[in-house]
């Protein structure tokens, strides 16, 4: 299995890391040839969507990356991975891939500051411990969105398809069980 993290921006090193130590090879993607056929899944990691967005565009990178979506490579996609994701964002009306049928809002937790740690059940892993960094959540869900995990009443983890998608980051944690949850999602698609 080979999966591509996007290393324009953001924590794509420690997912890198949390998918070596499951022994699964990872390969950085920063420019249009570095997006290859030989892929089985792509985690879009957090960062700050709207450059990600910007980024994608200027390497060549959004048509081909939202046409692999859609033809149902795997996608793990977290805190603005999930903003990237989403078909519609509240209080902006920038669509980025727009391949996964949520409604998500932007920093709903608040600025740097109102970061935080949880745990939450998600499902099917059980317990997680959750970190929150100015994260999204999903507003709305709609058909074929199933919900993988709430907190305080707002959905903050959703699957739909090949795509997997949290408003948290798994990988600043040192459980691996939403890396191999994906994992597992990637060997069932292929």
């Amino acid at each position: 299995m080979k999966l591509g993290v996007f290393a324009l921006q953001g924590a794509f090193i420690e997912h890198e890391r949390a998918f070596q130590k499951l022994d699964i090879e990872t390969v950085e993607i920063r420019r249009r040839e570095h997006f290859s056929d030989g892929l089985d899944g792509i985690v879009l990691p957090g960062g700050e969507s709207t450059v990600q967005g910007k980024l994608l565009r200027e390497e060549g990178l959004f048509e081909p990356v939202k046409e692999a979506i859609e033809g149902g490579l795997p996608v793990f996609g977290t805190c603005a991975g999930l903003i990237l994701l989403a078909n519609k964002i509240v209080n902006d009306d920038a669509v980025h891939f727009g391949t996964m049928n949520i409604t998500v809002k932007r920093n709903a937790y608040g600025r740097q500051l109102g970061s935080f740690k949880t745990s939450l059940n998600v499902k099917p892993l059980g317990y997680y411990p959750a970190v929150f960094i100015r994260a999204p959540y999903i507003e709305k869900i709609g058909k074929g969105v199933e919900i993988l995990a709430e907190h305080e009443g707002k959905i903050v983890a959703a699957r739909q398809g090949n795509m997997l998608a949290c408003a948290f980051h798994p990988e600043l944690t040192e459980d691996l069980r939403m890396h191999a949850y994906f994992s597992d999602i990637v060997r069932g698609a292929h």
